[in-house]
């Protein structure tokens, strides 16, 4: 593992301290009117505005960060939430042309550092790329030459109940808790921000990671589904989840299982649990692709029909392309869960698997387990990013509330209904037909797809599978990536290297 030095001065390039915005209405006024409805005074929204230089694409880019809370109102202007956003904006002469791209991370209930401090911020902390863990502070944070800001601007947002985010005086923070909430809450941020800075004929691109990509789906549903249409170039998915039936863990649903086995087969071919396993993780991935879709799920669907003779053709090749033994298989019913396969693939070399990244290894209390102690693909990454937040935010864009920065886990009892569920309802949640919808009704919307091959979150078959169904078009506007990490494919120095690349490359194309 690297030694980890922390930069000495996270701030050293802001060339202006922060300027503070407020409400135009009067202190007074607002005061008086709360304290007539018997609620504690809101505050006006705070921002800092702050300035740098970086290079970044190759290119010397100066930039302003704006950082701080827009508010969220009723019909009346009652502020009911502070969303908090990080804008990144080139300095110069306005080019109308530029790009803007607002990003999310997922969760649900979570904030954006993951995306801003690891892949596309100005600025991003370093952690291991061989899969260790991130340790104890200091943590390097570094100018981030990877940064998108050569070619688009940048709004990272923060929803409600994430990051500095939150609900206002009396509002129930659960109003903003849900697949379709969540979504016009977002799509509402975008309108106002699209007003105050004169971007409503520029190129807009919107992305997320993880439940991030549902979000996406969900708020290009509420940009583009009525008839005040805020139009989109392109969606970027980073590790999709869209169809959520794919991660049902209920008897009786095969899918997820067919869905997960190229997943499995990647990683056992990482961990070198193949036998004579082809020299590239692409060609076995391949392999188990054609496999699982054909003779694996038919053997699933046959259910009790299958016979003694097909159940015994099965298991040899279930077990190469998972590395468990046949006996395990067979006693699992050829049904291998995600959690049991994190703690059984190493169980020989006492080691547990990740979820978000199965090229991380752990260490559980004892080896007996049918499931691991906690996922060390998360807690291997966790303090870094948190620290690295707190410090670019406080310190470098002189951003800082008297709030704790929600990382993730800020919001409970999250609805997962949509008003088009259909006859599945909130069983089967599946927001993929809001972008077939979108890509068929506006002609210049494009999708870029990222995945990582040891990603279990989200896995990249699944993906394959929600984006390409009836109703999605065929002509070539859909672009798929794949990447040699996880979940956070970027935490790997040469994948972030390729996926700032592949984004690059993306937008330009516009």
């Amino acid at each position: 593992m690297m030694k980890k030095l922390l930069v000495a001065a996270v701030s050293a390039l802001a060339l202006a301290g922060p300027v503070m915005a407020q409400d135009a209405a009067p202190a007074g006024a607002r005061s008086d009117a709360a304290r007539e409805r018997g609620e504690a005074a809101i505050p006006p929204p705070v921002m800092s505005e702050t300035r740098h230089t970086g290079v970044f694409g190759g290119q010397r880019i100066a930039y302003r960060a704006i950082a701080g809370e827009t508010y969220l109102k009723d019909k009346d202007g009652k502020p009911l939430a502070a969303m908090v956003s990080y804008s990144y904006i080139k300095e110069g002469p306005t080019d109308p042309n530029r790009p803007v791209t607002f990003l999310w991370n997922g969760g649900p209930g979570s904030g954006s550092l993951w995306l801003h401090m690891g892949a596309f911020g100005p600025k991003r902390v370093v952690v291991p790329s061989d899969a260790k863990d991130d340790g104890a502070a200091p943590f390097p944070i570094i100018d981030n030459v990877d940064s998108l800001l050569d070619v688009t601007d940048i709004v990272f947002i923060d929803p409600i109940g994430t990051g500095f985010s939150r609900a206002l005086g009396k509002t129930d923070p659960a109003d903003y808790w849900g697949v379709t909430k969540d979504a016009k809450s977002i799509a509402e941020f975008i309108r106002l921000w699209l007003n105050e800075h004169g971007r409503w004929n520029a190129p807009k691109f919107i992305g997320g990671e993880s439940y991030g990509t549902t979000r996406s789906a969900a708020v290009i549903h509420e940009l583009e589904g009525s008839y005040t249409d805020v139009s989109i170039n392109g969606i970027l998915l980073i590790s999709s989840i869209l169809d959520f039936s794919l991660a049902a863990d209920a008897q009786g649903n095969e899918l997820g299982f067919v869905t997960n086995l190229p997943s499995m087969a990647a990683t056992a071919w990482y961990h070198d649990k193949v036998p004579n396993k082809p020299a590239t993780v692409e060609e076995f991935v391949a392999e188990a692709r054609a496999w699982a879709i054909g003779p694996y799920a038919t053997a699933l669907l046959k259910g009790n029909d299958l016979t003694a003779e097909e159940r015994a053709a099965i298991l040899p090749q279930l077990s190469r392309y998972t590395g468990v033994s046949q006996t395990y298989l067979s006693n699992a019913n050829l049904r291998l869960s995600p959690s049991r396969f994190y703690k059984e693939l190493l169980r020989d070399r006492g080691l547990t698997i990740g979820r978000l990244d199965t090229r991380y290894t752990g260490v559980d209390y004892d080896n007996a387990g049918d499931r691991p102690d906690n996922d060390p693909s998360f807690y291997g990454i966790d303090g870094a990013y948190t620290a690295a937040m707190n410090a670019w935010a406080r310190e470098g864009l002189k951003y800082s509330p008297d709030v704790v920065y929600s990382s993730i886990g800020g919001t409970r009892g999250w609805d997962w209904n949509l008003p088009s569920a259909g006859r599945g309802g909130a069983e089967y949640l599946n927001v993929a037909p809001y972008i077939g919808r979108a890509l068929r009704e506006n002609s210049g919307l494009r999708v870029w797809v990222g995945q990582g091959y040891y990603d279990f979150a989200t896995p990249f078959f699944g993906a394959e599978y929600s984006l390409n169904r009836p109703g999605f078009p065929t002509d070539g506007r859909i672009e798929w990536h794949y990447y040699h990490a996880g979940h956070m494919m970027y935490v790997r120095e040469d994948d972030l290297k390729k996926l700032s690349s592949d984004i690059r490359s993306f937008i330009r194309a516009r």
